[in-house]
């Protein structure tokens, strides 16, 4: 919930000024480029304001619902014509619940619908209260086998199909996304299950996500081992399998990406 720093060792000149700026610390000068101790980073900015070459960059920044909703007002012609609107999405929105109730209620104002993107990880008042006020719910669901959600994502998936349940009752458009990921549930018998478990919902459509590695290049700058380095994202070919497969059972699937 806080700005982070990326550190690009090929743009660092190894001149040492942001280890010298450094309130807390945090930073010391290498052979081979700078060493950060990210337990005490407090990205206060300092190394960055520092750095002549642009090596050490701060991410993230604090905003308004006011300030977004500014740039939502810069789209609004193309979101009437495209009937389409602001999708809040993350991260995760039911993280910062009075922030994405003010989002949707600012949307509404200026007559753009608005729809929420979340891995349903929640508690089932937050759920309600923020999922009840938008027009439209994209709920992400990985896999159906509990102890293998549990393995690959950290926890198990009844938090998850629970809310899943309570949203589906809140009377708003709601369609279930599942990302593709090769080796963990890109099999036709595991996106069956899940879009099974939409059927009993009531949920008609279901979006298939094709896995990418577009986020490994940050990892590498924030210091974090990106886990899946050779998984290849699923082909084309692979995603239309999965999807005549699923339409055949009487789902309306749709592939993105």
């Amino acid at each position: 919930m806080l700005p982070q720093l990326l550190y690009s060792k090929s743009r660092c000149l190894k001149c040492g000024r942001c280890a010298s700026a450094c309130p807390e610390h945090a930073l010391s000068l290498q052979a081979e480029g700078v060493e950060i101790d990210r337990a005490r980073c407090i990205p206060c900015e300092e190394c960055n304001r520092e750095c002549p070459s642009g090596a050490m960059r701060l991410v993230g920044r604090r905003t308004t619902a006011a300030d977004v909703l500014a740039e939502v007002e810069r789209d609004r012609v193309f979101y009437q014509h495209s009937k389409g609107g602001m999708t809040i999405s993350g991260g995760e929105p039911l993280a910062q619940p009075d922030f994405t109730l003010a989002l949707i209620a600012g949307a509404r104002a200026m007559a753009v619908r608005s729809a929420v993107e979340t891995a349903g990880v929640a508690d089932s008042e937050t759920l309600q209260r923020v999922l009840g006020q938008t027009d439209l719910i994209l709920f992400d669901i990985k896999h159906m086998d509990a102890p293998l959600h549990r393995s690959v994502v950290g926890d198990d998936n009844a938090t998850i199909l629970r809310n899943a349940r309570l949203a589906c009752g809140l009377g708003v458009e709601m369609i279930i996304r599942v990302p593709v990921i090769p080796g963990f549930n890109d099999q036709l018998d595991q996106i069956s299950a899940i879009g099974e478990y939409a059927r009993s919902l009531g949920v008609p459509e279901l979006h298939l996500l094709p896995y990418h590695r577009y986020g490994a290049a940050k990892y590498a700058l924030l210091g974090r081992t990106y886990e899946m380095p050779d998984a290849p994202p699923p082909t084309r070919a692979q995603l239309e399998t999965l999807r005549l497969g699923m339409e055949s059972s009487g789902m309306v699937v749709r592939t993105l990406g």
